[in-house]
C-alpha cells in the first residue's frame, strides 16, 4: 500500500473560469424537447430542465455553498496511492464518540452537511450530550474531492481499508460507521476489516437475497415474493443507470464530462425517484441549492466518470458475490415492513457480513437510495445510536435497488453474473 501519512488542509476553491465556462456551457446547452403527453416516467422532462439548467447558469451561487462547505475543518492525504478527501468536525464533548459517515451514489460530503450540528453539538439541538459524536466525512476515492481515479482495481473492500487506515492516522481506536446506498456495501466491510476497532455499523440498506436453491425458493414467504417481484420491476424500469455505469461506465463518462446539462439530468433524476414520493418535483423534497451544490461537485471535480468507474469495479469483483451463510451478529436489524432480520435459509453477500464482535443495525425502514441530503430525517435502527441520513421513500413498495432479478435466482450467483446486483 502506497502511502503518504501526511495529513493535510484542504480548501475548496473553484477557479473562477471554471466558473463561467460552467454558466457559458449551459447557456449554449441544444436542448430536447418533449414528447407530447410524457413526464417524469420516461426521464427528466425537458421543460423542468431547461428551467433548472438556467437557474444553475444565472441564479445559484457556487461561491456562498462552497463558503457553507469551508467552514468545516477539511484536509486531505494520500492512501493506496489515491488522494483521500475529508471533513473532520470533533465535538467539544470530551467524551464524544469517533463517527464515520460514508455517502454513496449520486450523494457526496453534502449530504451530511445538515447533520453536523446535531451529532457534534446535540445539547445545542435539544439532544444529550451524552450522544455527541467526533465526525470523519470523507469524499470516496474517486467521488468529489478526492478527485477522479487514476488506476483500475479501487472496489469497495479496497476502499474499507483505506478508510480504516483513515481513521487509524486520525487516531480513533474505537469508532462507529454509517454508510447508505454505496456506503452500506461499504460499511460492513470495514467492520470485518476491524472488528476489534469497530463498536458498531449502521446501514441504511441491508443487502439479503435467496440462495436459489428450490428448496429456498419455496420456503419464501408471500412478502419475499412480493418484494422479489418489485425487485424485478424495479431492474426492469429504474436500473438502466446501474447497468450502463457498472458495464460501459467509460461510455457515459464522456457525456457527464462534457456536458453539464446532461450530468443535470443524469443526477437529479434520482432526486425524484429517490426522494419523498409525495413530492410533485425534486426540490420539493431536497432544497433546490442543495442539489444543484451536489451536481456542481461532480462537475467542478470532474468526477462523475470516475463514479462510474467504481461500479464496474463493484460489478466485477468475485469477492463481491460469494454467498457465505448469515452468521449471528451481535446487536440487531429490522426495517418497518419486517424485511431487516432473515431466516437462516436466506443467504447474504460478504459485504454485509460482520465478525460476531461487531454490531451491525439498519434504519427502520429500506431506503431507496442517498439523495436526501442536508436537513433529511435522522433515525436509528434498535439498539443503535448511530444516527444517519436516509430519504424519506422508505417504503415496502420501494425494492433494494442492489439484488439480483428473480429469473437469476433459480442460478448460483457467479462473478459473471454481478453485472445483475449493485
Amino acid at each position: 500500500m502506497t502511502n503518504n501519512d501526511g495529513l493535510r488542509p484542504y480548501r475548496i476553491s473553484v477557479p473562477q473560469p471554471e466558473i463561467d465556462d460552467l454558466r457559458e456551457r449551459l447557456t449554449r446547452t441544444r436542448w430536447t424537447s418533449d414528447l407530447p403527453g410524457t413526464g417524469w416516467e420516461r426521464g427528466v422532462p425537458a421543460a423542468y430542465l431547461r428551467e433548472l439548467g438556467a437557474y444553475w447558469a444565472t441564479g445559484y451561487d457556487w461561491r456562498a455553498h462552497e463558503a457553507a462547505l469551508n467552514a468545516y475543518p477539511q484536509f486531505v492525504t494520500t492512501i493506496d496511492g489515491a488522494q483521500l478527501h475529508f471533513l473532520h468536525v470533533r465535538s467539544a464533548e470530551p467524551g464524544a464518540t469517533p463517527l464515520l459517515l460514508l455517502h454513496g451514489w449520486p450523494g457526496s460530503i453534502v449530504e451530511f452537511t445538515g447533520l453536523i450540528g446535531p451529532l457534534t453539538d446535540p445539547a445545542a439541538h435539544g439532544g444529550d450530550p451524552a450522544d455527541a459524536f467526533h465526525l470523519v466525512i470523507p469524499s470516496l476515492p474517486g467521488y468529489g474531492f478526492s478527485g477522479p481515479l487514476t488506476e483500475t482495481g479501487w472496489t469497495d473492500g479496497r476502499t474499507a481499508a483505506a478508510l480504516v487506515e483513515l481513521m487509524d492516522r486520525l487516531g480513533y481506536q474505537r469508532y462507529g460507521v454509517q454508510g447508505g446506498d454505496v456506503g452500506a456495501f461499504i460499511a460492513p466491510l470495514m467492520g470485518r476489516a476491524a472488528p476489534g476497532r469497530i463498536i458498531g455499523v449502521h446501514v441504511n440498506a441491508l443487502v439479503t437475497f435467496p440462495t436459489g436453491d428450490p428448496a429456498d425458493m419455496a420456503a419464501l414467504t408471500e412478502a419475499d415474493r412480493a418484494r422479489l417481484a418489485a425487485m424485478q420491476q424495479w431492474q426492469e424500469r429504474s436500473g438502466a443507470y446501474m447497468q450502463l455505469q457498472g458495464t460501459r461506465p467509460q461510455t457515459i463518462a464522456h457525456a457527464l464530462t462534457d456536458s453539464p446539462a446532461g450530468l443535470l439530468a443524469w443526477i437529479v433524476e434520482k432526486f425524484q425517484d429517490w426522494t419523498d414520493p409525495a413530492a410533485k418535483l425534486p426540490e420539493d423534497a431536497v432544497d433546490r441549492d442543495t442539489i444543484l451544490t451536489d451536481v456542481s461537485i461532480y462537475w467542478f471535480t470532474g468526477t462523475a466518470g470516475s463514479a462510474a468507474h467504481t461500479y464496474y469495479e463493484r460489478f466485477n469483483d468475485p469477492a463481491m458475490w460469494v454467498p457465505v451463510p448469515l452468521p449471528r451478529i451481535a446487536g440487531s436489524a429490522g426495517s418497518s415492513d419486517g424485511c431487516g432480520a432473515r431466516p437462516a435459509r436466506i443467504w447474504v453477500s460478504t459485504n454485509v457480513t460482520l465478525a460476531n464482535s461487531a454490531s451491525i443495525t439498519t434504519s427502520p425502514g429500506p431506503a431507496s437510495g442517498s439523495a436526501t441530503l442536508a436537513g433529511s430525517r435522522t433515525s436509528g435502527g434498535p439498539n443503535s445510536r448511530i444516527t444517519t441520513a436516509r430519504t424519506t421513500r422508505a417504503s415496502s413498495a420501494q425494492p433494494e435497488r442492489f439484488l439480483p432479478t428473480p429469473d437469476i435466482l433459480s442460478e448460483r450467483i457467479t462473478p459473471d453474473k454481478e453485472r445483475l446486483s449493485r
